[in-house]
C-alpha cells in the first residue's frame, strides 16, 4: 500500500493527511487493491457493491448500453478520483451501469463500515476523513451537472463547443487534449460519430478549432 500513499495525498479525499498517518489508515480501514486488464469489466450492471473506491492507476469508463446496443459514456475515471460513492448505501439497489478499465488499472476498495464506525485506535484524522467524502462528493455532483449541460445543448455542433470549452477553462489553456477518441466522445456526448466529425470539420474549416486525435487549439 504504500506506494500508493503519494498518489492518495494529492487526492481531496486525504486532504489535510500527512503520509505516514494515510499509511496508518489504509491499514486501520482495512484498504484492499484489484487490478484490471485493459478491455476487462470491473462491475456489471446488476452487481452489488458496499464499497467506496478510488482508482489508483489506469483510467475506468462508466458506462451503459442499451438493449440495442447503443452505448454512452456517462464518466471516465483517473487515478486520484473516487467513484461508487452512489451505491455504498445498503438500500440503494444494484449498480445501473457497467465501470470497464480502459487500460490496465488498480482500484482501492475502502470498507465504508470502517470510515463511518470510529476505529478502536481513534485515528486522529478520521473525522477529517468523512468530512473529505463529503466535500469529494459534492464536487463530483458538480461534475454531473456540468455533463448534463453538455448533452442539453440542442445540436452536436453546441454539444461539441459547450464541452471544448469547458475543458480549454478547466485546463487554462486553447491548446489541450481531451481523454476520449472519436467514438468515445461521441458516447460521452451522446451523439452520432459521423455527425459529430462532420460537425468538427465545418468547425476547423470555419476557423474556430484546430485537431488531431485527441489534441484540440481553440481560436
Amino acid at each position: 500500500m504504500k506506494k500508493y500513499v503519494s498518489l492518495l495525498k494529492r487526492t481531496k479525499l486525504f486532504s489535510g493527511v500527512g503520509d505516514d498517518d494515510i499509511l496508518s489508515m489504509l491499514n486501520c480501514l482495512n484498504v484492499t487493491v484489484r487490478e484490471y486488464n485493459k478491455g476487462e469489466y470491473a462491475f456489471r450492471q446488476g452487481e452489488y457493491i458496499r464499497s467506496l473506491m478510488i482508482l489508483a492507476a489506469g483510467r475506468l469508463h462508466i458506462q451503459r448500453e442499451d438493449y440495442w446496443g447503443n452505448l454512452n459514456i456517462l464518466n471516465e475515471v483517473r487515478p486520484g478520483e473516487m467513484f461508487g460513492e452512489a451505491y455504498i448505501v445498503p438500500s440503494s439497489g444494484p449498480l445501473m451501469n457497467d465501470v470497464i478499465a480502459i487500460e490496465e488499472s488498480a482500484v482501492l476498495f475502502f470498507d465504508m463500515e470502517r470510515i463511518l464506525t470510529v476505529c478502536p485506535s481513534v485515528c486522529p484524522f478520521h473525522t477529517r476523513l468523512v468530512k473529505n467524502i463529503f466535500y469529494t462528493i459534492s464536487d463530483k455532483n458538480k461534475g454531473l451537472v456540468q455533463k448534463i449541460s453538455y448533452i442539453s445543448q440542442r445540436s452536436t455542433r453546441e454539444k461539441l463547443l459547450s464541452y471544448l470549452s469547458d475543458e480549454a477553462k478547466r485546463q487554462n489553456s486553447s491548446s489541450f487534449s481531451i481523454p476520449f477518441n472519436r467514438q468515445q466522445l461521441a458516447d460521452f456526448l451522446s451523439v452520432d460519430r459521423s455527425a459529430m466529425s462532420n460537425e468538427l470539420c465545418k468547425l476547423r474549416d470555419e476557423g474556430m478549432l484546430d485537431f488531431h486525435r485527441s489534441e484540440f487549439r481553440l481560436h
